[in-house]
Parts: C-alpha cells; structure tokens; sequence
C-alpha cells in the first residue's frame, strides 16, 4: 500500500509539515507487491486473516501438512526475491519502512519453517491455532450471527484434520515437557468454545442447519478426545525435548523479534544497569510510603535496601481483592485509568470499546491477562480486556501469593498496561496508519514496549493521587520488565538454573514465588518475547527524552504523533519522526 500521508517531522526546535514526495515508479512496484503479499498473506493463513479482519476465508483453516507449509515458504521467497530486486533508494521514506519489515517477516517466516522449525516440537502453536480457528468467530459481532455460526460449522468440519497434522508433525522426542503439558491442558477449551459460545445460539439458524451444528460438534467431541488420549498418554510421557534453543538461534530469532540494532550483550548490559538503578529509586520511594516505621539511612547497603523496600511492598500487598473479585477489580481498575487519562487529556482516545472478559480457556495457563484488540479492517469492534480468574483448584497458600502479586494496585497497574492507555489505546492508533504492512506486522517491542512507557506516564502524571505505594508497585513491575529480558536470555543461552532463576526474580525483582515460578515457565515456553518489552520500553524513553528536549514540547501532540506510524519497530518510528535516513 503506498503510503501518501503527510510526513511530519521533528526538526531543529519545532514540528514541520513537508510534503510527501511524489509516487515513484519503485512506489508503484512496491504497492503491486505488497498487495500480493497481503492476499497471500490472508489466503495461505485464513486464522490469521479472521484475526485481522479479512472475513473471506472464515470458513477455511491453516494447511499445517508438509504440502501447505511448502506452498508457503515457496510464497514467501518469491515474494522476498522481489523485494530484494527493488531500488530502495527509489521509494519513498513510508514505503522504507515498510520494506524493511516486510523483508525482515518474511525472512523469519522461512527462518522458523526451515531452522527453528517450531512446527516439529511446539505444541502450543498448535493448540493456538484450534482454539484460535473458532474462537475468532464468535467472539466479536463483525457479522450477523448466522453467518458466523455457517462459518464456525464449516470450520468444525476442518478442525479434526488439523489435530490429526498436529500428531503427524510434532515429534514427542522434540517437544518439550513443558510445551506437552500445557497444550494437554489447553486442549479441552476448543469443546469449551462450543459449548459455551457456539451451541447455546444455534437457534437463530434454520432447523435442518441446527441440526448439522450439533452433528458436527458431537464429531469434533469425539475428535478432541481423541487427541486428548493422544496428549496424556503419547504425547506427555514422551515429551524429552529441550526447552532451551541455544545462544545460536536465541540471537538469530532475537533480531527478527526486535528488528533493533540491540544485540544481546547491550542489552544484559543495560538491563543490569537499569535494575541497579530502579532498586535505588523504588529505597526512596519505599521510605516515602514508611513514613519512618523502620531506620532507612540515605545510603543503605543491599541488606538494608532489600529490607526496606519489602517492607513497604507487604503494605501494598495487603489491599488486595477477594479471591472471587479479581475480574471485577480488573473493571474498576479500568475505569479509574480511563477517568485519569481524560482529566489528564494524556492523549487522543480510541472511539470503539473495551470490554474486560474472562480469558478464554485455551489461552490460559500462559499469562495473567492480555489485551485483544480487533484487526485493523474490523473497524468500530471492540477490544477484549481477557483477565485469567484464579482456577478452582488452587490452594490457599498458591492464592494468597497470587494476590500478593495482583493486590489491587498491581491490578490498576496491569489495567494500564494492557488498555488505557497502554495496549488498547495504542493499538488503536494504529489502526488508523495507512501502512497495512505495519498494521498486519506489528512489532511487538514497540507495541509491549509503550505499554511498559504508558505505566510510567501514569504514575508520573500521578495516577491515584501520587499514591508512592502506587509508584513502588509500578516501579516493582518495570523490575519485572528488566528481569524478564535477562531471565529470556540467560535461560536460553546461559543455562541458568531454575534455582538461580527464581533468586533474581523473587529477591532482586521482589516477585511472590508464584509469579516467578509462572514467568519461569513461560520463559521455558517461549524465547525472545520477554526481552520486547525493556528492549521497546528503552526505545520508547529514548524517543520521549529526545523529543523533550525540543522547543514547545507537548505531551499529548507527542504521544499521538508517536503512534500515528503504526506499530513499526522503534528505530524506524525515531527515522520517521526526526526526519532521519531509514537504515
């Protein structure tokens, strides 16, 4: 797509307007291509294009066999050797960007398939994609219901295949333990989603067609229980895979994640750095909320400082929700962040909804909560606030630490950070950039990275009256931020023991035992994803503190001009902004 919106750029002490050239022939090139990527894009990946919003293929489900997977790769590196044969020097600066990304997804598209080859070992891709395949429909009203119900039969129809891909592809010896179990428990919310969203409105459709709903989903039953068998008793006691991918393909899948000019070194480096120095602010703040209650000397030594600022966390660990409330105080959370941001007028808010929903089940078991926003063409839907409630079947003592963790003021910070004005609210700008290349390939450092800035922003423009148990709480959870990108790699390449793990994120990161114990699996489960959030938060504080420094700074004009470049990764967004080469 070309790109013909006015460029404006931060130059010398002011904000200029300069036109944007005009359409070279390469423009032209690049704009044909990138319009045959998207349509294979969506077609070769019809989950991925209900997600996005392209509803032509809602009946249609992801060819995972050898012959699909090849189709695509073969799609890929044609379209790769175009890119490579354009004169980049001939687009326009829009156009770049948009080049570079496209290049760079596609390379990590052939990277994954024929290096990582995460279609052999990781289960939880799989489980994604099934419990994705239905949930998608039915989840947000972009149609009317029938036609939604047509589609998620007809994809109720195809989903056995895929499970039967699933036991063909993966190889026991390969998956890891942990990838095994949690897709075994994953498995029963594809059932879930029908039972509980699909068949309770089968009657808007005609009898006969009611009648084949049912069939359909008594066969996909039968399906789903026999990949269950599969799951418990293959599949789990044969898992022996390694979860650790190695320092090799850790740094070759971190410069696809994060498209930055950060290697792994800078960024240990700077992530140490930034503890040491988040711990010193979080003393001042603690003696703050104390209130001299215990001796907190200006220059404590590291006993001291721990002790300190434990103290004052207990203080805010004890305003915490009910067991049952924690969806609820996810919702006031919400609404508080929400009313601030508006007083504040910190930037220019989304006109579609959120709603806070209760995490479907087959993503559970991941992450505690996570924003779901609508594609870039479902305009005007709203966007899914999911929160995990606590299981049924957790103990006493697992709950208590858990609340510990999520008290009420660690809830507004998560509400923060995954709506308002965080996720949602970014999101949302970007949906409105012209670029479908950024729209549909957004960089998730900057896009988790903003969310981390926005937590900042809050407690600074004093989200809860200047509350310092708030700021202590949000400065606790940038500590996570910190530690999540030295735990990613010194898990995977350093093979750091779940012992010392555990040390760094419960005495130097102050986490309960378990959250720790939960962010220590999903590091098992994934590798890369927990460096974008310090890695995108660095790069957005960068372009904030360099924005500043200019003439008639604004905070608001600066927020929404910052993600009206759609969710580029972050030193693409400073080369637009500042009027810099794109490199």
């Amino acid at each position: 797509m070309l790109n013909r919106r006015l460029m404006i750029v931060l130059m010398g002490s002011s904000m200029l307007v300069a036109p944007a050239r005009a359409a070279t022939a390469e423009d032209a090139r690049f704009a044909a291509l990138s319009k045959r990527w998207l349509e294979a894009w969506l077609s070769l990946q019809p989950i991925t294009a209900t997600q996005i919003g392209d509803h032509r293929f809602d009946g249609e489900i992801d060819d995972m066999s050898p012959l699909g997977r090849s189709k695509r790769m073969n799609t890929w590196r044609g379209l790769l050797a175009e890119i490579g044969a354009l004169d980049a020097t001939k687009l326009s600066r829009d156009n770049q960007v948009d080049a570079a990304i496209l290049s760079s997804q596609l390379r990590a598209a052939i990277w994954d398939d024929e290096t990582l080859q995460s279609w052999a070992w990781d289960a939880l891709v799989w489980s994604g994609l099934a419990g994705g395949a239905l949930y998608l429909l039915v989840a947000r009203e972009f149609a009317p219901l029938p036609g939604r119900l047509r589609s998620a039969l007809s994809r109720m129809q195809k989903l056995p295949a895929l499970l039967e891909q699933m036991r063909a592809s993966l190889d026991p010896i390969r998956v890891p333990e942990i990838h095994a179990s949690t897709a075994a428990a994953q498995n029963s919310g594809v059932m879930d989603i029908v039972d509980t969203m699909i068949l309770p409105q089968a009657g808007v459709l005609p009898a006969a067609e009611q009648a084949a709903l049912k069939a359909e989903a008594e066969k996909l039953r039968k399906a789903v229980a026999l990949h269950q068998t599969w799951l418990d008793k293959t599949l789990v006691p044969q898992a022996k895979g390694e979860y650790r991918i190695g320092a090799k393909l850790f740094d070759e899948k971190l410069a696809f994640t994060l498209n930055s000019t950060l290697g792994r070194a800078e960024i240990r480096s700077h992530a140490e750095a930034q503890m040491k120095k988040t711990r010193a602010e979080m003393y001042v703040v603690a003696k703050q909320a104390l209130a001299g209650k215990i001796p907190a000397p200006d220059a404590p030594d590291i006993g001291t400082q721990q002790k300190v600022i434990q103290a004052a966390l207990d203080l805010a660990y004890a305003d915490r929700p009910a067991r049952d409330q924690v969806v609820q105080t996810a919702k006031d959370a919400l609404a508080d962040a929400t009313a601030f941001v508006k007083k504040k007028d910190l930037i220019t808010l989304p006109n579609a909804p959120v709603e806070v929903i209760i995490m479907p089940k087959f993503a559970q078991g991941v992450a505690v909560a996570y924003c779901d926003s609508p594609g870039p063409l479902d305009k005007g839907m709203s966007t899914f606030y999911a929160v995990s409630p606590i299981p049924d079947d957790w103990t006493q003592e697992h709950t208590d630490s858990f609340l510990r963790e999520y008290n009420k003021r660690g809830i507004a910070d998560i509400a923060v950070h995954e709506a308002m004005p965080g996720h949602y609210v970014q999101l949302w700008h970007s949906n409105q950039c012209p670029s479908m290349v950024r729209a549909v390939l957004g960089s998730g450092s900057f896009v988790e990275g903003w969310a981390v800035y926005a937590e900042n922003v809050m407690a600074v423009e004093g989200f809860r009256d200047h509350d310092p148990l708030y700021r202590l709480t949000q400065l606790k959870v940038y500590l996570r931020t910190i530690s999540n990108a030295i735990l990613d790699q010194a898990l995977h390449c350093d093979a750091i023991s779940k012992e010392d793990a555990l040390l760094l994120m419960m005495q130097e990161a102050f986490q309960e035992e378990g959250e720790a114990i939960g962010k220590w699996n999903r590091a098992r489960m994934s590798a890369t994803q927990l460096s974008t959030y310090f890695v995108g938060s660095s790069e957005h504080y960068a372009m904030r503190a360099r924005a500043e420094s200019q003439r008639g700074f604004n905070l608001k004009a600066y927020h929404d001009k910052v993600l009206s470049y759609g969710s580029a990764p972050g030193r693409y967004v400073s080369q637009l902004m500042f009027g810099e080469p794109i490199t």
